[in-house]
């Protein structure tokens, strides 16, 4: 019960992550990468800290804290900029497709670190959902945008953060909790990030910021970053990574249906045989009976 609990929170956080991909869309025509990073988690630490510290949350170890801050760096710094750059190439939809690759990766790294063990069904889940990405990708290439092939390659590689991410997170969350652990690592990269943007001049770009951008802005940070990071870690606490890293395959239907109404962007049949592809997938993955031990 506690796996599915887990699996359930992953999905809302997932559910959440794909708004904020049309979100990023919305933006990316008209602002760098680095500025979209520095927004999407300033805003997000700004939320975080002050219910870390109204609810007492237990910090990180001191012997953890080098570890926690370079798992924040690598992810809430370099994996969402090159999730921005992806996202100025090719829709939200066919770029969160490509993040739907997020389970085989994160299966790969467990198996490979010696975390998490594969079985037979999980095994066939994850490449149900990944094949039915792959597919639907494959087949809309004629409808995407020029150059698409570009974003899915770079989201695809930067995917590969995101997995060792999930791995590594879940001992350090186990001995610390979940809110602390992601506010270290959200102050971590904000802070890596607002050091560069204050280099290149993206800080200042926010100021030429249109009220509606800021509207998307703020959504960015608080429900895209903020909420949906906390849920995400809650779900690490719970469940498996590769079971959490799973529920990302439903990020292409919410970033799709919103994408529709803010940037016009279609959903076409190849979208949704994928979509349930990776429904499939899931269910495959996640109801695994366990054995009596």
């Amino acid at each position: 019960m506690g796996e599915w609990v887990g699996v359930a929170i992953a999905l809302v956080s997932s559910c959440l992550g794909g708004t904020a991909a049309a979100i990023t869309r919305y933006l990316a025509g008209n602002t760098d990468p680095i500025t979209l990073a520095i927004l999407r988690w300033a805003i997000g630490f700004c939320c975080v800290l002050p219910a870390a510290l109204l609810l007492k949350a237990r910090w990180p170890q001191q012997r953890d804290l080098p570890a926690v801050a370079a798992l924040g760096f690598c992810f809430f710094g370099v994996f969402f900029v090159l999730y921005n750059i992806a996202m100025s190439y090719t829709t939200a939809a066919r770029a969160s497709l490509a993040l739907a690759t997020l389970p085989l990766h994160t299966m790969v790294v467990g198996a490979i670190l010696g975390i998490e063990p594969l079985t037979k069904r999980k095994s066939i889940g994850v490449c149900v959902a990944v094949l039915g990405v792959a597919a639907a990708l494959a087949t809309g290439l004629s409808a995407a945008p020029p150059g698409a092939w570009r974003g899915e390659l770079i989201m695809t590689a930067a995917v590969l953060c995101m997995a060792f991410y999930n791995v590594w997170s879940r001992p350090f969350i186990q001995r610390s909790s979940a809110l602390g652990f992601l506010t270290v690592g959200i102050g971590t990269g904000a802070a890596a990030l607002i050091l560069v943007g204050l280099s290149t001049g993206s800080v200042a770009a926010l100021s030429q910021f249109s009220p509606p951008q800021w509207i998307a802005g703020i959504y960015l940070g608080v429900a895209g970053g903020a909420l949906a990071f906390i849920l995400w870690v809650l779900a690490l606490e719970r469940a498996s990574p590769t079971r959490v890293a799973n529920t990302m395959t439903v990020n292409p239907l919410a970033a799709g249906l919103l994408a529709t109404q803010l940037v016009g962007e279609p959903i076409t049949p190849n979208l949704v045989l994928g979509l349930v592809a990776v429904f499939a997938g899931i269910w495959i993955a996640t109801s695994e009976v366990r054995k009596p031990a």
